[in-house]
């Protein structure tokens, strides 16, 4: 009879009973890929559409997935705020890591956003600044606070459904870099267009953050 044996019917002759580790359901996390045509997402939709078929080939589909992305005013609606559409919290990785209790931790130096904790549906780590190529520029076009980025001249490139001129507002998952906040893991700076190959020069991919909750 091997040790955990004898432990394991100690402990039920005891009346306890074993602690059986559980590890929290993924509901963040960085896409693995974008579709592939720079920043038209197809909008807050169709990027709300990517994060879920991505969970789903995971088998984490049961959440109501959304991007974390802002948008602009635009037609009379309103801008809207990533911080606004990615649920409560708390959030956690694929591996089980939580990243945020909720909202103000998320938008807070005490979130646990690093290059090691913000991996893909899969588990994968994005490469950053130093690895080849650098895909550390994540798609928000929001404010630090998570709030949409407004600044003037900005076009949030046609609000998620333009590949062409303008620019979208990027943070660094590795939390490194340049720009007007280079550790911000939502708001480092802008890119220098719209297109796959103008996010792939200034070190981007097309790839965003996506949270899930509810279920």
């Amino acid at each position: 009879m091997s040790k955990a044996t004898v432990v394991l019917a100690s402990l039920l002759v005891l009346g306890a009973r074993p602690v059986l580790r559980q590890t929290a359901p993924m509901s963040f996390f960085i896409t693995s890929a974008g579709p592939g045509k720079g920043a038209d997402l197809g909008g807050l939709a169709g990027a709300d559409r990517h994060c879920h078929a991505l969970a789903d080939a995971v088998g984490a589909g049961k959440l109501q997935w959304r991007a974390y992305l802002s948008t602009l005013p635009q037609g009379g609606a309103p801008a809207v705020n990533a911080r606004d559409r990615i649920g409560r919290g708390p959030w956690f990785n694929a591996k089980g890591v939580k990243i945020a209790d909720n909202v103000a931790d998320l938008h807070s130096d005490n979130n646990k956003l690093t290059k090691q904790n913000s991996l893909t549906e899969t588990g994968t780590v994005v490469n950053g600044r130093g690895d080849q190529p650098n895909m550390h520029d994540i798609l928000t076009g929001s404010n630090l606070d998570g709030t949409a980025y407004t600044a003037e001249g900005y076009t949030n490139c046609g609000n998620w459904t333009s590949s062409g001129e303008g620019s979208a507002r990027v943070g660094h998952h590795d939390r490194v870099g340049g720009g007007d906040n280079p550790t911000s893991w939502n708001s480092a700076h802008n890119s220098r267009g719209c297109s796959q190959e103008n996010l792939q020069s200034t070190g981007g991919n097309g790839l965003f953050y996506c949270f899930g909750f509810g279920g």
